[in-house]
């Protein structure tokens, strides 16, 4: 039969093999995979984490194999593992972040945590299948989001991790589990009847459930194809009058993802992460940094940060609804308004955990700096995480202006963390819910993941 673009991708997950790996891909994946434990270690702090939690405890019990982040007490069915790790990944908004815009290990790696655990001693993958499994749900992540121009800004509309997220943890789940490939196919074809959440749900409680369920839904479709169940098998083409995965995008033109021979160059290998420094969205780390530099400008001005001094404050930012509030009342809104993390920054000169709490939110200092918050938009910042900058500039009642810019935050994909820094995030985070001993064998093991004999030790 005439190959199409959905058989092309099952034909991918199902003929990569780890020797495509290259060194930088294999850095690059172990880094998000680390950082992407510790950011859910301390997830499982989180009321909404508990909500999740408590809700997969009373419902279902049966089958309980599989650990939960930070309750070593507890274990869950293989799925609602997935669906809970995924909800503690995506609880604070810590997860690292791509280009075209998604949250991609959130998606994949909770499932593949779940998946080993749940497999027989016989047939437990091991550490570099589980290293390829995930790269493999990267892959499919990154070659769908290159489908649409839409996919490469700020969403709108769907958020992306319940969309492309729920593709890439079917696609690692086959990998994982040998799937033929017209059960790569079905799988494909399941999840994208599984995806999908409203942008309306960012800053609330729900957003956290959309990174659960990719992760759990996408192991669910993998193993649905696994036992027999059978989709519609050109899911990923572009078929006119009948929509499959392009009921997602505006504009939508996909094209074939080849089959590996001697080399493959997976889209990680040519775009790096974005690992976040605080917990909230991407967007706010550049008002931050623009804040904090222009802070420092002040107190050198003034000789100290004094907010009486200053008569408006100007941020200069990107058209972006959900991430545009002006007053925030809870940590969920806090974490996607521009105006409360530029504030913060300035009144504090750092944003971390403790910036979220109640406290911290609902200061009268604060509320002050927000009263004096005018925003601007200027038609060179587009809202697109390649291209957007942060500008916050203060006019002072002297008459001065004070101005800091951001163009590349730390943590961003062309000024990547080191690894003492990434190091320092996983260690901080972790040790909300793990003794340094666990810590520092969390670290060796994902250092050394390639040489694991049975990644469910991970």
């Amino acid at each position: 039969p005439e190959e199409t673009v959905t058989s092309s991708f099952a034909s991918f997950i199902h003929a990569v093999q780890p020797e495509h790996l290259s060194k930088a891909v294999c850095h690059r994946s172990k880094r998000m995979i680390l950082d992407s434990i510790g950011v859910g270690l301390v997830g499982s702090t989180t009321h909404v984490f508990n909500i999740a939690l408590q809700y997969c405890r009373e419902l279902y019990s049966s089958a309980a194999v599989s650990s939960v982040y930070g309750k070593p007490g507890i274990k869950l069915s293989p799925t609602l593992a997935a669906f809970t790790n995924g909800v503690a990944t995506h609880s604070m908004d810590f997860d690292d972040t791509w280009h075209p815009a998604t949250h991609p290990s959130g998606a994949v790696l909770p499932a593949l945590l779940a998946a080993s655990q749940m497999l027989p001693p016989s047939t437990k993958p091991n550490g570099l299948d589980f290293l390829l499994a995930f790269n493999v749900g990267l892959e499919v992540q990154g070659r769908l989001m290159h489908f649409s121009s839409e996919a490469h800004n700020i969403p709108k509309r769907f958020h992306p991790p319940s969309v492309v997220g729920t593709m890439g943890s079917a696609a690692a789940t086959a990998k994982l589990l040998s799937l033929s490939i017209a059960q790569c196919t079905h799988a494909l074809g399941i999840a994208a009847s599984l995806a999908g959440a409203p942008m309306a749900n960012a800053a609330t409680q729900a957003k956290p459930l959309h990174m659960g369920n990719a992760t759990r839904l996408g192991f669910e479709a993998a193993l649905l194809a696994a036992r027999g169940m059978e989709a519609n098998p050109f899911i990923l083409d572009d078929i006119p009058g009948c929509s499959g995965f392009s009921a997602f995008y505006s504009v939508y033109q996909p094209k074939p993802l080849s089959v590996p021979n001697d080399h493959h160059e997976f889209l990680l290998e040519k775009q790096d992460i974005a690992f976040k420094r605080f917990p909230a969205h991407l967007g706010m780390h550049w008002v931050v940094d623009a804040a904090l530099s222009v802070r420092n400008l002040f107190i050198n001005y003034a000789g100290s940060f004094s907010p009486s001094l200053i008569r408006t404050i100007v941020l200069k930012i990107p058209v972006s609804k959900y991430i545009n509030r002006p007053f925030p009342s809870s940590e969920h809104q806090a974490r996607h308004s521009f105006q409360f993390n530029a504030c913060t920054a300035l009144l504090d000169g750092e944003v971390g955990l403790s910036s979220f709490t109640e406290n911290s939110i609902h200061r009268q200092e604060l509320r002050e700096l927000l009263d004096k918050v005018v925003v601007e938009h200027p038609e060179d910042n587009v809202a697109n995480f390649d291209k957007m900058y942060g500008e916050v500039a203060l006019l002072l009642h002297s008459g001065d202006v004070l101005t800091g810019k951001c163009d590349t935050f730390y943590g961003h994909w062309r000024k990547p963390l080191s690894r003492e820094s990434l190091l320092k995030k996983f260690r901080s985070n972790a040790s909300h819910v793990l003794s340094e001993e666990k810590i520092e064998t969390i670290i060796t093991t994902v250092d050394n993941l390639e040489n694991l004999s049975d990644s469910s030790q991970l």
